[in-house]
């Protein structure tokens, strides 16, 4: 599972559009607006942004973040890559056959 976050409703539902398209990831939840307080060139910034939780496979995980970085409006992209160690075989299996190239 890898999450990201970017600064429009409009720009996460494009990102998420284009993951599934080109078979990158199975599922993209978009959830939002959150508000997001971090450290950026020495100032400390809160803005509202959308969280991508994105249901992908281990081995898409290279790609997918190109993809990000490729289609991302913000110079240091979020990427977070989180295991799933655990889950439904039926689901797993199901992420798996749609993150396979065409």
């Amino acid at each position: 599972m890898v999450f990201t976050t970017l600064d429009s409703a409009d720009a996460a539902e494009d990102l998420a559009r284009s993951l599934v398209t080109e078979g990158l990831a199975a599922c993209v939840q978009v959830v939002g607006p959150v508000r997001s307080v971090y450290r950026w060139q020495g100032e400390v910034c809160a803005d509202q942004e959308w969280q991508l939780v994105i249901k992908t496979a281990e081995d898409r995980l290279d790609a997918l973040t190109k993809h990000v970085h490729a289609h991302h409006s913000y110079e240091v992209p979020e990427v977070v890559a989180v295991p799933i160690t655990d889950g439904s075989a039926d689901y797993l299996a199901w992420v798996t056959a749609q993150t396979r190239p065409s």
